[in-house]
């Protein structure tokens, strides 16, 4: 049996590509090819645009997937949506589809727009998006570099942001969100219906996830007298609770629990006042909830 998984090329690329390294799956790539190998003989992966996904998925060319939710919606298809997986390219949270306008410009709010040009990639929801609003517009496609588009070949656009910093630079101003995206594991309903491949793909779902929720978090191990437990466990910020066991001295207890890597600077030092003992911080690669 072989599973053929499709990796998005383009700006979510090297994101996935590091996720599925730190899932156990690295995925080598040549520079001039679109396929990728792994250390499972009964993996395939290919480097697909996410734009061109679901596509791929809904004919079964590929038997799952990861795309955003952005394009499945855009592509009207039928697809099995199996995980949702909340990275971009640069960070852990989500994308917006963004309506927006010159800084100078006289609108405020989408219904200024009437019988005006949207340019964007995401024609589909767009167009969705006014006639929801009852705002006859003309919205026509961009093949990139969209930001440029106002005010001279376009009124406004619809265009994917994280933090909204390229739309500053480039003196657009957002109006409002068309729509909230992140990335999602897809995968085809045959391909799924099949024993074998689903828990093939639950599996990749799983250590995925499992890598996400690893990132930004380490683990700490401490020892501490019985006489000090509780006051430890309030300086403790538990992912669920924290593990204890007995060392061989009976009068004291190993303590073993997660935390968010940004909280380890104030963390530490409390636990060494609550009177906590060889501290060790370590790294995680995944975290199975």
């Amino acid at each position: 049996m072989k599973l053929r998984i499709g990796i998005p090329k383009g700006s979510l690329q090297e994101a996935t590509l590091q996720l599925f390294a730190r899932a156990g799956l690295p995925a080598y790539t040549n520079g001039r090819s679109y396929f990728a190998t792994t250390a499972d003989p009964e993996i395939d992966c290919m480097l697909i645009r996410a734009q061109e996904m679901a596509r791929y998925v809904e004919h079964g060319a590929i038997d799952v997937g990861l795309t955003g939710l952005d394009w499945v919606i855009e592509s009207g298809l039928e697809v099995v949506t199996v995980s949702d997986l909340i990275y971009a390219k640069r960070s852990r949270g989500k994308v917006r589809w963004v309506l927006a306008v010159p800084e100078d410009s006289d609108v405020e709010h989408a219904e200024n727009l009437a019988g005006c040009i949207v340019a964007t990639e995401l024609v589909k929801v767009t167009r969705d998006y006014f006639e929801r609003k009852e705002v006859d517009v003309r919205v026509e496609f961009s093949w990139g570099a969209t930001e440029v588009k106002p005010p001279m070949l376009a009124d406004a656009i619809v265009e994917v942001t994280e933090t909204g910093s390229s739309l500053k630079a480039n003196r657009l101003r957002i109006l409002e969100t068309v729509l909230e995206s992140n990335t999602q594991l897809i995968a085809n309903r045959c391909s799924y219906a099949d024993r074998d491949k689903r828990k093939k793909i639950d599996n990749l779902a799983l250590m995925l996830q499992g890598a996400m929720e690893a990132q930004d978090r380490v683990g700490l191990m401490l020892n501490v007298r019985k006489e000090n437990l509780q006051g430890v466990l309030a300086v403790l910020p538990a992912l669920q609770k924290p593990t204890i066991s007995h060392l061989s001295d009976q009068e004291w207890l190993a303590v073993n629990t997660v935390i968010d890597e940004g909280a380890a600077w104030e963390v530490i030092p409390r636990l060494k006042e609550a009177r906590a003992e060889g501290i060790v911080e370590y790294p995680l690669n995944k975290v199975v909830l």
